[in-house]
């Protein structure tokens, strides 16, 4: 399948016709319209910086149903002790910026390019990215951010400075996201540490008529909602 080339036009192809690595076009902007559009269609960006802004649908697709997360009993035993304060939306800028220096530590660059930083804190702004942060006093160790529409929540990054912080913050986003009736997290591609969380590979096809049915379907506001996450 060819690679195809984006223009200003706000549109994309099909994801089914998506190279064998997930591949599917090249160019066009972050802006929130095209991002939004992208996330609707099962399709992501993923670049590096000075290297085109590239779009992917990769096949299989990682996802974790909210009911089907695994806490191991380690875990659990951090929870119940509560060795982190869990909040929602309180230090995003600060979230996605330590996503992106962990990525560099790691892998000699990063995709949460400045361009891309930039784009999700619009969104953010916007009410569709958001950010769980674990604190430990006082202070951030850990978290991730991603994207909610309809009944899905789409996960793009989460980095750790204390040990399980940042799994403390995923379940308990799980276990928000569960009690007000999303059906789908999409994790995008595999990682041996979120299988272990009970996450799984499903053929394209599947997750696309996942991701139709996830979107039609909003999510419930919970009431009195605050920015600690409790619960977990």
């Amino acid at each position: 399948m060819p690679v195809f080339k984006l223009t200003r036009t706000l549109a994309f192809p099909p994801p089914d016709l998506a190279e064998p690595d997930g591949l599917l076009a090249v160019g066009g902007d972050l802006s929130e319209s095209r991002l939004l559009l992208a996330y609707s269609m099962g399709i992501f960006p993923w670049y590096s910086e000075g290297y085109p802004l590239l779009w992917w649908s990769p096949s299989p697709r990682l996802v974790l149903i909210p009911e089907e997360l695994k806490v191991s009993r380690s875990l659990r035993q951090v929870i119940r002790k509560g060795v982190f304060t869990v909040t929602m939306d309180t230090a995003f800028d600060q979230v996605i910026g330590q996503c992106a220096e962990i990525s560099r530590k790691r892998e000699k660059g990063t995709w949460i390019t400045d361009a891309m930083r930039e784009a999700y804190i619009r969104l953010h702004r916007s009410g569709y990215a958001h950010s769980v942060e674990s604190w430990q006093e006082g202070e951030l160790a850990g978290g991730l951010y991603g994207i909610s529409l309809g009944s899905a929540f789409f996960g793009e990054s989460m980095f750790a400075r204390k040990s399980n912080a940042s799994k403390v913050a995923l379940a308990a986003l799980v276990r928000y996201l569960a009690e007000r009736g999303c059906t789908l997290i999409d994790c995008q591609v595999t990682t041996e540490h979120l299988l272990s969380l009970g996450a799984r590979e499903v053929p394209r096809p599947e997750f696309l008529l996942m991701l139709q049915k996830a979107l039609a379907a909003p999510m419930r506001k919970g009431k009195g909602e605050d920015t600690v996450i409790r619960g977990i």
